[in-house]
């Protein structure tokens, strides 16, 4: 088959079998098609490609600066496509076998405080139509820990305000509920009632909770813009973007002494591992923490 047929086909399987995301289906899609270009440039066909050709590729990619994470998940793309052409009988071989990820640190993203997330708030204009939504954003995404797709996706048939929790859609089309407090709740009410309710709403996007202004749902862009913008507005230095109020959420809830089990969960993550990197505590927590509760630093 072709280079298409094979990619076409593993998309499908991507999409229909294993339930994933268009966004996620999607970066695959730029993943294998990286690789497609460097083989057609070579008048390589898919079952030519062989260990050097993914070194040499690998080397392609380092070379037009492309960073270590990026080149890792690249590879990671790239192994995921020749792994469902292997388990299809396409091919007999894994190339990718031998290949080795490029090294890469665990870059942590800012944690911001409490006053932070507030000095955001507080920065909303709420004389602006967009006000109260912006609001409504800014704590479902902090108080629920949501991405920004479940956010974007958050529909009514998902919102469980008298018994306190959302109904989430994650990565992979998976559901888990997330406790939703009452700042949650209220800031919802409070922007459906002065804003939304009386928007004129486009043909299919009625079950969306966020819309913007002319009554489409919302996109990722938009919502990175607003917090960007929110986080200048409160005199923010970090680099703060949706997922540092994700990861901040997880933070609080650790220091807090909530269990690491707990957050995974409420984080929708499969791997412990992975709940890890976002709950790490800075050092002066730790030190904190060890002068308090550890039996040799308590005073008698």
């Amino acid at each position: 088959m072709t280079w298409e047929r094979y990619i076409k086909e593993f998309l499908g399987f991507l999409k229909v079998e294993k339930g994933l995301s268009e966004n996620t289906v999607e970066a695959y899609q730029r993943d294998v098609l990286k690789l497609y270009e460097f083989a057609i440039q070579r008048k390589l066909n898919v079952e030519q490609l062989r260990y050097e050709d993914l070194l040499a590729f690998m080397t392609e990619l380092y070379d037009l600066g492309i960073g270590a994470r990026s080149q890792a998940r690249i590879l990671s793309g790239v192994r995921q496509f020749f792994q469902f052409l292997h388990y299809n009988d396409y091919l007999q071989d894994l190339p990718t076998s031998l290949v080795e990820s490029p090294s890469i640190g665990r870059k942590l993203p800012d944690v911001l405080e409490l006053d932070e997330i507030n000095a955001m708030m507080y920065a909303i204009d709420l004389s602006k139509n967009e006000g109260q939504r912006n609001r409504a954003i800014m704590e479902t995404l902090y108080s629920c820990g949501l991405r920004v797709s479940e956010l974007i996706n958050l529909k009514f048939e998902h919102l469980f305000p008298q018994e306190g929790f959302l109904r989430v859609i994650g990565k992979g089309n998976k559901e888990r509920l997330v406790p939703m407090n009452q700042y949650v709740a209220d800031e919802i009410n409070t922007y459906l009632t002065a804003t939304r309710n009386h928007q004129n709403i486009k043909p299919g996007n009625e079950a969306y909770v966020f819309l913007n202004r002319r009554g489409s749902a919302l996109t990722r862009v938009m919502i990175f813009t607003i917090i960007k913008q929110l986080a200048e507005d409160a005199g923010i230095t970090k680099n703060v973007s949706p997922h540092t109020l994700r990861h901040s959420f997880a933070t609080h809830l650790l220091e807090g002494g909530a269990n690491l089990r707990a957050i995974q969960e409420l984080l929708g993550h499969e791997s412990i591992s992975t709940t890890e990197i976002y709950t790490h505590l800075d050092q002066s927590y730790l030190k904190d923490t060890i002068m308090s509760f550890h039996p040799r630093n308590k005073k008698s």
